[in-house]
């Protein structure tokens, strides 16, 4: 999810924890815990600073070691230690359940977005992403807002918190239905599909799928149920040529396909030399398709620039291309 929405989910689980009563008796433990949950919830994006080195480096690892079964574990350790050596009349094992509550709803809530993380890890490095919740959930968000203006106004915060809790796993058994209805349907239409990579929008009748067979890609968008297709492509894995091999050893081409399930690949000549392009196919906007890796090369195939991440335009792409060049030299 998005910073704000975990902001929210932290501030929420600081109401939640009213509930408990060896904390309800302080106001001084219920602030102590309010701090600690909210930077428990932030916690596992902390890796979000990989961004000042670069993309290749922030794609290929964010939302991964931090989001992962020991950083769960290791994350409340860290932050309850820290807000616990201010208060330290607040009880360590309440203070530590609370925040290991706001790491692990963080990493929970990631894997319902089509980004996902790999949170098995380190057991299984693969990306867990379910497509059922938009990045940015307009419901969850206001929801939260509107259970705080209640808390502002009187209502008690553990029961407005709680109210506000089952409703929204109400809401994620919904959207999960919804989710399955949508590839049961494509399912009808592609009884031999080998893959549905399926991402939400902000609209909740309207889904971006990608269907996947032996030998063909849709792009699709299902909407209110019926399913309209835009773009068809040849399923073509990775062949094994100089090319495409010494463009796999780019740094930026790695991180792509370390986190991409469903592209194209193009291979095209230029005047000195060859363009590799990889393009994403889940996030399609507007008839573009903004994630890509692109590794340009010289006829010796001497890779002299190349990028990874999201851009709206060529001449962006060009852009961050020719500041690329400045890195090989």
């Amino acid at each position: 999810m998005d910073t704000a929405t975990h902001v929210v989910m932290g501030i929420g689980l600081g109401g939640l924890a009213a509930l408990d009563p060896v904390l309800s008796e302080s106001s001084t433990s219920m602030q102590t815990v309010m701090v600690a949950a909210i930077i428990g919830s932030q916690a596992p994006d902390f890796d979000t600073v990989l961004k000042l080195k670069n993309n290749a480096v922030y794609i290929r690892y964010h939302r991964g070691p931090t989001h992962s079964i020991p950083a769960v574990l290791l994350w409340p350790l860290i932050v309850a230690g820290v807000t616990y050596a201010f208060s330290p009349e607040i009880s360590f094992f309440h203070l530590w359940i609370w925040t290991f509550l706001a790491v692990f709803l963080h990493v929970f809530v990631d894997i319902f977005n089509a980004y996902g993380t790999q949170a098995l890890s380190p057991f299984n490095k693969r990306w867990v992403a379910y497509g059922v919740i938009n990045i940015f959930d307009p419901l969850i968000f206001f929801a939260h807002i509107f259970a705080f203006i209640l808390w502002r106004y009187g209502t008690p915060p553990g029961q407005t918190m709680l109210i506000l809790y089952i409703g929204l796993i109400l809401y994620y058994i919904w959207r999960c239905k919804a989710r399955n209805n949508v590839i049961k349907r494509a399912s009808y239409f592609h009884p031999n599909a080998t893959h549905f990579f399926i991402s939400p929008t902000f609209n909740w009748n309207k889904w971006h799928l990608v269907i996947r067979t032996e030998t063909q890609m849709h792009v699709t968008e299902s909407r209110k149920g019926k399913l309209r297709y835009f773009e068809t492509y040849p399923f073509e894995p990775i062949p094994n040529d100089d090319i495409i091999n010494q463009a796999r050893n780019d740094r930026n081409l790695a991180a792509f396909l370390s986190f991409s399930p469903t592209y194209r690949w193009v291979v095209k000549e230029l005047e000195n030399g060859w363009e590799v392009k990889f393009i994403d196919l889940r996030y399609r906007s507007k008839g573009y398709y903004p994630f890509v890796a692109v590794v340009r090369m010289r006829r010796d195939l001497t890779i002299y620039t190349s990028y990874t991440g999201w851009i709206y335009s060529n001449e962006s792409l060009e852009k961050k291309l020719r500041q690329g060049e400045q890195l090989f030299k």
